[in-house]
C-alpha cells in the first residue's frame, strides 16, 4: 500500500513538472518575437506554393520557380499553357485569399477591441452584407463615381460598410445602452437579415449576368485576376499602417473608455477612427470576394492564445494568420469534393460557426460564475 502511494506521489510530480516544462517552453515560444512570426512566415510560403500546385492540373515545384523565371526574366522554361495557368490563375487566386483573409482578421482585431465585445467581427455585426449591398448597387445602376472610377465599386461597398455598422450602434444603443454583446450580435442578425432581403429583390429585378455576380458576392474568389489584389492591397496597407498607430489606443479601450480617458487618450476620435478603417477593410474586401464568414472572428481569438491581448503583436500576426487561414480554406475547398469546387465561404463558415458557439457558450458560463 505504502509503495503505491509512493508511485502515485512520483507520477504526480512527474505530471506536475511535465506541464511546468509546457509552460514554460509555451512562455518562451511566445516571448520570442522572431520565432512567433517566423513560423507563421514559413506557413504562409508553404501555402502559398501549395495553392499555387493543387488544382485541376498538379504543377511542380520546379514548373512553379521556372514560371516566375519566365515572368520575371523572359526566359521560357515551362510551356505556354503550364506558364498561363500559373500567372494568369493559381497566382492571382491564392494572392487573393491571402489579401482578403488579412483584410478581414484585422477587421476582426479592430471591431473586437473598440466594442470590447468577443464576437464582433464583419459577418456577425452585418457589415459584410451592408458592403455587399453596396457592390451589388453599383453593379446594378453601373455607377461610376468621378476622380475615383477605378475605385467605385471598393469605395462605395466601405461606404455602405461604415453606414451599416452606425446604423447598428445606433439601434443597439436604443435597446440597450450598455451595449450587450448578445443585443449586438441580434442587431447584427436583424441587419445582414435586411440586407438579404435587398439582395433578394436585385436578383427579382435583375438579369442572368447580374445573378451571376450576386453568386460571386455570396463569397468567392475564384477566377479573379490579379487586378483585383491590386484593388485590394492599398486599402489593406494604409488601413494596417493607421491601425498600427492606434495599438495604444486600442490596448486602452480593452480597460473601458473611462480608464483610456485617464491615460490622456481621446477616445471619440479614436472610437470613430478604429471603426472606420475596419468598415475599410471589410468593404474593400467584400468588394473583391464577396461575403466570407467568420475569418474576422477565428483568427484573432486563435492568435490572443499565441501572442496575448497586446495589439502591438496582435494586429500584424492576425493579418498573417489570416492570410494562412483563407488560403488553407482555399485550398481546401478545391481539394475535398474533387473535381468539384466548393464556394470557399462554406469553408469558413464550417470552421466559424462552431468556435462562434463556443465562444457564445463560453462567455454565458463565464457570467453565470460572476
Amino acid at each position: 500500500m505504502l509503495i503505491q502511494i509512493q508511485h502515485l506521489d512520483l507520477v504526480q510530480d512527474l505530471q506536475r513538472e511535465s506541464k511546468q516544462l509546457q509552460r514554460r517552453f509555451t512562455q518562451s515560444f511566445i516571448n520570442n518575437r522572431y520565432l512567433i512570426f517566423l513560423i507563421p512566415i514559413i506557413l504562409l510560403i508553404f501555402l502559398f506554393i501549395l495553392g499555387v500546385s493543387i488544382g485541376s492540373t498538379s504543377i511542380p515545384f520546379s514548373s512553379i520557380i521556372s514560371s516566375f523565371s519566365d515572368a520575371l526574366f523572359k526566359t521560357d522554361y515551362v510551356p505556354a499553357d503550364i506558364q498561363t495557368i500559373v500567372m494568369n490563375i493559381r497566382v492571382p487566386r491564392v494572392m487573393l485569399a491571402g489579401l482578403v483573409g488579412a483584410s478581414l482578421s484585422l477587421a476582426g482585431v479592430a471591431f473586437q477591441g473598440i466594442l470590447k465585445n468577443p464576437l464582433a467581427d464583419p459577418f456577425t455585426l452585418g457589415v459584410s452584407s451592408g458592403a455587399s449591398v453596396g457592390a451589388v448597387v453599383v453593379l446594378f445602376f453601373q455607377i461610376s463615381l468621378p476622380f475615383v472610377t477605378y475605385f467605385t465599386l471598393p469605395v462605395v461597398s466601405i461606404l455602405f460598410g461604415f453606414g451599416t455598422l452606425i446604423l447598428l450602434l445606433l439601434f443597439v444603443r436604443k435597446l440597450d445602452p450598455s451595449l450587450n454583446v448578445e443585443t449586438i450580435i441580434l442587431g447584427g442578425i436583424i441587419i445582414s437579415s435586411f440586407c438579404s432581403a435587398l439582395l433578394s429583390l436585385f436578383i427579382t429585378f435583375s438579369n442572368n449576368e447580374l445573378r451571376t455576380v450576386i453568386g460571386w458576392l455570396m463569397g468567392n474568389i475564384g477566377g479573379r485576376g490579379i487586378q483585383y489584389s491590386l484593388s485590394l492591397l492599398p486599402f489593406l496597407i494604409i488601413s494596417f499602417l493607421i491601425l498600427f498607430s492606434q495599438n495604444r489606443q486600442l490596448d486602452a479601450m480593452t480597460f473601458g473608455s473611462t480608464n483610456a480617458k485617464h491615460i490622456g487618450i481621446d477616445v471619440k476620435k479614436s472610437t470613430y477612427l478604429i471603426l472606420l478603417t475596419g468598415s475599410i477593410l471589410s468593404g474593400a474586401a467584400v468588394a473583391v470576394s464577396g461575403t466570407i464568414g467568420f475569418v474576422g472572428l477565428v483568427v484573432p481569438h486563435f492568435t490572443r492564445t499565441l501572442v496575448g491581448p497586446l495589439h502591438k503583436k496582435l494586429l500584424p500576426l492576425s493579418m498573417i494568420n489570416g492570410a494562412i487561414f483563407l488560403i488553407g480554406s482555399d485550398i481546401l475547398s478545391r481539394v475535398v469534393l474533387a473535381p468539384r469546387e466548393l464556394p470557399i465561404g462554406v469553408i469558413t463558415s464550417l470552421i466559424g460557426a462552431p468556435i462562434f458557439a463556443l465562444i457564445l457558450l463560453s462567455l454565458k458560463r463565464n457570467r453565470g460564475k460572476v
